[in-house]
């Protein structure tokens, strides 16, 4: 494997590892609407600050999210979703597929062998 294709997988598995977590699927989902503050997210999820503090750091170190400080408040942070770690992993996925179609279609040619093999007979 190349340096790059490294630095890709262990980037893949920081994505799929901070995704594992329910809460912070949801949290993806939310953001997936709109940007929110901090408040808003543990609010919606019913939890304190803290906690949902500790999954929004997990999300921005996995370089799912970013934040955006308010200008006139230092306090409150805005989360929003970053494009490139989901595109990474959408290529995955791709491949993923291909691999499974692929499979079909050597199945399907299999069949086909088969079926024409016991047409001869």
């Amino acid at each position: 494997m190349t340096k790059g294709a490294n630095a890709a997988a262990r980037q893949l598995d920081r994505t799929l590892a901070a995704l594992a977590d329910p809460t912070r699927r949801r949290v993806i989902e939310l953001l997936r609407e709109r940007p929110r503050r901090a408040g808003e997210l543990a609010e919606a999820f019913e939890t304190s600050a803290p906690a949902m503090s500790r999954h929004l750091r997990v999300l921005r170190t996995r370089g799912l999210v970013e934040e955006e400080r308010v200008d006139d408040d230092a306090r409150v942070r805005v989360y929003r979703l970053r494009r490139e770690p989901f595109d990474a992993l959408q290529v995955w996925l791709r491949e993923l597929e291909s691999f499974w179609s692929d499979q079909l279609d050597s199945f399907g040619a299999h069949v086909a062998r088969r079926a024409a093999q016991e047409r001869k007979r």
